[in-house]
């Protein structure tokens, strides 16, 4: 599999701050990769020297192959770029804009209306098109910016946040589109939104601080979660408190968490040891006879490997 996103040791300081710290990363062709972090920890800087709009102050990165700063501008050519916020002339029409993008990315004349159809279609822009850009509604021109990323076919996408402001129709429209790209592109987005991660993305990369402390899958992450293999039941108000009673006095299980769900009680019971209560609780049903409404079992949760990641001890 081809190697279409490479980066070497990146590091960015502002004066003394050190705001990316050693990162190197690799991105092929086929793969959706997920770049989580808590605020302030790199991720838009790291994303900023990838597209050469910001040199690296140690380190390199190339986009198919090409080396990209800011100085060496051939590589934008592979590259679709959806920054937070992305920055749209609020006077021009949306038509005008997006012909505008195209002209820059050298598309030709007698293909541009082609284009256009092509990614107003894509991300449903076709109503909007001959309204200016600074009516429009926020996720609107989330969708315009998204068009502007996309519309000289990129074999790289770098997408910060690309579904912020969307309603949730919108947000399901957006990543259907995303996974129809994934196949010839290698795509990295930047998101807060831990289950667009688990839906589309292929690896998951956590940066805190500047450093990357994790680069998985996204089922790999979670098998990490200390609710992996937890078990949950939910039972009636009625008996939970003898249900409680029952599992805490179980030496494998030391850690209980009740959600109150109506006339009903989900209790969550793990080991903080990783170790499995699956067997231990069976065995207490079948012996109790308690009746029980739900029962699942967890792969884990990648929004608590997450905090344990960039907060540690304070998660």
């Amino acid at each position: 599999m081809d190697v279409y996103i490479e980066a070497k040791g990146l590091s960015k300081t502002f004066g003394n701050f050190l705001a990316v710290d050693n990162v190197s990363l690799s991105v092929k062709k086929g793969e959706v990769l997920g770049f989580l972090g808590p605020n302030g920890a790199g991720k838009t800087t790291t994303m900023k020297m990838l597209t050469g709009f910001l040199n690296p102050s140690i380190g390199s990165a190339e986009i198919c192959g090409t080396p990209v700063t800011t100085g060496h501008v051939s590589a934008r050519k592979y590259i679709g770029y959806l920054p937070e916020g992305a920055p749209l002339y609020g006077e021009m029409t949306v038509y005008a804009f997006l012909k505008f993008i195209a002209a820059a990315h050298k598309i030709p004349t007698d293909s541009i209306a082609d284009a256009i159809e092509a990614v107003t279609n894509a991300v449903q822009l076709e109503q909007v098109l001959t309204q200016r850009i600074e009516t429009l509604s926020k996720g609107f021109k989330r969708r315009v910016g998204l068009a502007a990323a996309i519309i000289h076919q990129p074999d790289v996408l770098i997408l910060d946040e690309p579904t912020d402001g969307l309603d949730p129709n919108q947000k399901h429209e957006v990543r259907s589109l995303i996974e129809k790209m994934a196949p010839d592109r290698a795509i990295i987005i930047s998101t807060h939104i831990l289950e667009e991660v688990e839906a589309l993305c292929s690896r998951a990369v956590i940066i805190n601080k500047g450093s990357i402390v994790a680069d998985d899958t996204p089922s790999g992450l979670r098998a990490r979660s200390r609710y992996k293999n937890a078990v949950s039941l939910t039972v009636s108000k009625k008996i939970s408190a003898d249900v409680i009673t029952r599992l805490k006095s179980s030496p494998d299980i030391n850690t209980l968490e009740q959600n109150i769900e109506g006339d009903f009680v989900r209790i969550t019971a793990l080991n903080q040891q990783n170790k499995s209560v699956i067997k231990t609780i069976d065995t207490l049903i079948e012996a109790e006879k308690w009746p029980i409404e739900q029962y699942s079992i967890e792969a884990g949760r990648l929004d608590d490997v997450f905090r344990s990641l960039t907060q540690g001890d304070a998660a």
